[in-house]
């Protein structure tokens, strides 16, 4: 029996009294992603993205482990959300617009004192303010620094449309700013290098692409290292009493450790694993996180269909979207068809050993937007469900 086929196994016995749709995560396979982490860390803090996680529990077994400090959120609401249930140390990693949420922080000396806003632009400044309601709690601030690489006097460029701030004496100006602002501090600058963390570099099929990729994410990561250091200089200058300064992500955590500027790293998706990760060879790490649908019909020789599935992940729409059929191995879907909303007919030999009512198991494309189709995790140790917790869809909190 293979290693994949004992999951298979595992999971069916631990589910056996779930029917499907049903999700779980694998505690041992969760904690060894996290292990792996912290060795890949070296010594360096990792903070938690709350995003590719989606469920408090699993945040608050991740922050138990050593290596691990603090979380990093996707809105507002979500920060004062956490930061209400007991979380002390949450870094907002996108502006906001959220006028109430501001209000609620610039008028509660505890969230204020838990939660980290990002800005990069003056007029986010007046945004807050506006929104203070009367509030004068000083706002934690940090600072994005835009991570593109430029190439051809900047004709080119390679990563995430974020920050307009790319130079060392724009985040210094914006320091600057800051400063003289009352009702603001700055506490933190992040970097987020998406283009080296979150592309894979070993793409099956594809040797040339999978070469340019690699080749690219060398000069995008010398180019940042040099760039960052460079900022953080600028910015000391301007604030002696930095705190933190947050980079990297799961797929660059080895690389962003080894630089000297950067205090913390960020990760999230590394602890599920899912699919997108397969396609690294900085690290590999274990599936966590599946979802299972069940087999309703039996349309012919070589299929079978199962209820809904059509789960796709965010960003450029294509097949790399898409769940993929994980066990029993062979399973692949029918190109007509796809991953549909009701009904996912799948196609290979090992459909004709299912059942009606048998699980096939899934991984989804991406780490935390799992939760958002699930209103519970199915915790497995071994071959048994020894806890099933909330996601936040299951805590009635739906932030995007």
């Amino acid at each position: 029996m293979t290693a994949r086929a004992a999951d298979r196994a595992r999971y069916d016995r631990a589910t056996a009294h779930l029917d499907a749709p049903v999700a779980i995560v694998d505690l041992e396979a969760f904690d060894a992603n996290a292990d792996d982490l912290v060795r890949r860390a070296g010594g360096k803090p990792i903070r938690v993205a709350s995003k590719s996680v989606r469920c408090r529990a699993l945040l608050e077994r991740a922050l138990a482990r050593d290596g691990f400090a603090g979380i990093m959120s996707f809105t507002l609401a979500e920060s004062l959300w956490l930061a209400r249930s007991g979380f002390e140390d949450v870094l907002l990693a996108y502006p906001s617009a959220d006028r109430g949420g501001y209000a609620e922080l610039t008028a509660d000396p505890k969230l204020a004192s838990a939660v980290t806003v990002m800005v990069d632009d003056p007029a986010q400044l007046g945004y807050i303010d506006a929104a203070r309601d009367g509030g004068r709690e000083v706002v934690r601030v940090c600072l994005e620094l835009d991570t593109s690489l430029r190439l051809f006097g900047g004709r080119v460029r390679v990563g995430a449309r974020r920050s307009p701030l790319h130079s060392p004496a724009q985040v210094a100006d914006l320091a600057r700013a800051v400063a003289r602002r009352p009702g603001f501090r700055v506490v933190g600058v992040m970097a987020y290098e998406g283009h080296v963390a979150g592309v894979g570099d070993a793409v099956a099929g594809r040797p040339l692409r999978s070469r340019a990729v690699r080749l690219m994410q060398t000069a995008a990561r010398r180019e940042l290292a040099e760039r960052r250091a460079a900022v953080v200089r600028a910015v000391r200058a301007v604030v002696p009493d930095l705190e933190f300064v947050n980079g990297g992500g799961t797929g660059s955590v080895q690389h962003t450790a080894a630089e000297d500027a950067v205090t913390e790293i960020a990760a999230g998706s590394g602890l599920y694993v899912p699919r997108l990760f397969d396609n690294y060879t900085s690290f590999s790490g274990r599936p966590a996180a599946l979802f299972a649908q069940p087999v309703v019909r039996r349309p012919g020789v070589g299929v079978v269909t199962v209820l809904g599935g059509g789960y796709p992940a965010s960003g450029a729409a294509g097949t790399d979207r898409l769940p993929v059929p994980y066990l029993p191995e062979g399973l692949r879907y029918d190109p007509q068809e796809g991953a549909g909303e009701v009904q996912t007919p799948l196609l290979g030999s090992p459909a004709d050993d299912l059942l009606i009512g048998d699980k096939v198991w899934f991984r989804h494309a991406k780490a935390g937007e799992l939760c958002e189709r699930f209103d519970a995790l199915h915790l497995v140790e071994g071959d048994t469900v020894t806890a099933t917790v909330p996601t936040y869809r299951g805590e009635g909190r739906t932030y995007l």
